[in-house]
């Protein structure tokens, strides 16, 4: 079976910097058609605006993706461009440090809004346009959905309390959806990373000493993976080649959640 995505358009939402923008870029080089999307405009642009620019296949949409006027423009963009999205990519999250006993920390609305919400509304958004131009086909995959997702779901530690209820609450968004969308042939699958070198790592590493070597240790393959080390089981889950797959949170971690300890939070 092709893992080949060549010819099929994409959404990648999170797409101005790390994991989302790799996925974006793999997928381009893939042969895909690919609207980057994120409300991080001066770094789209910086990251993504030239190439879009001088490429068909490429486009970008900026905007606040937690307003539901906003997602409704970039699928409306996504169709003026390329006349269908067979994919989406749900990579836009946030991590942000938490106090469970504050209860004036609104970490875990903040991030339920960033890291769920958003990404449940497209998804819905973006499955009925799936069901739509696929009326008439009676064989083969209507479309795929991926999630971006964390070992932080099942891990526990405190100061990443809102992160990993966040994602937690997405792991099991994606296994809903995957059960309502297969009668109509649509996938619904999640990335679960563990440390890769997103832009939020890249802070942490900066504001806390010692974070590279501890995350080091507590990974049996002993680095800290790069944002590309993510895109290929992304493009596995978004090809024919996972066609009888759904409902999975595929771990990608370099076997940290194998044996890290909850004293360790999981970045």
């Amino acid at each position: 079976m092709s893992f080949s995505i060549a010819g099929k358009t994409a959404i990648v939402t999170g797409a101005a910097n790390g994991v989302g923008l790799a996925i974006g870029r793999h997928f381009v080089r893939a042969g895909a058609n690919v609207v980057f999307a994120d409300m991080d405009e001066p770094n789209l642009q910086k990251e993504v605006g030239e190439d879009a620019a001088a490429e068909a296949r490429m486009q970008v949409f900026a905007g606040d993706l937690r307003e539901k006027l906003t997602l409704a423009n970039l699928l409306s963009a996504t169709i003026d461009a390329f006349e269908r999205v067979d994919i989406l990519v749900n990579a836009s999250r946030q991590v942000v440090m938490s106090d469970p006993l504050n209860a004036d920390d609104d970490a875990v609305t903040t991030l339920l809004n960033q890291n769920l919400i958003t990404s449940l509304r497209l998804s819905q958004l973006v499955a009925k346009r799936m069901i739509k131009q696929a009326e008439g086909q009676t064989e083969g995959q209507v479309g795929s959905i991926i999630n971006l997702s964390s070992i932080a779901a099942r891990r526990t530690h405190p100061e990443l309390l809102a992160y990993s209820v966040s994602t937690a609450a997405l792991d099991q968004m994606t296994r809903s959806l995957a059960v309502a969308l297969a009668p109509h042939r649509i996938r619904v699958n999640a990335v679960a990373f563990g440390s890769v070198m997103s832009a939020s790592l890249k802070g942490a590493l900066r504001e806390t000493e010692g974070l590279r070597e501890c995350i080091i240790e507590s990974t049996p393959l002993s680095r800290i993976a790069k944002p590309t080390e993510v895109s290929d089981a992304v493009q596995y889950l978004a090809s024919d080649a996972s066609s009888f797959v759904t409902g999975q949170i595929v771990t990608v971690d370099g076997g940290r959640s194998l044996i890290d300890p909850v004293s360790r939070p999981a970045h």
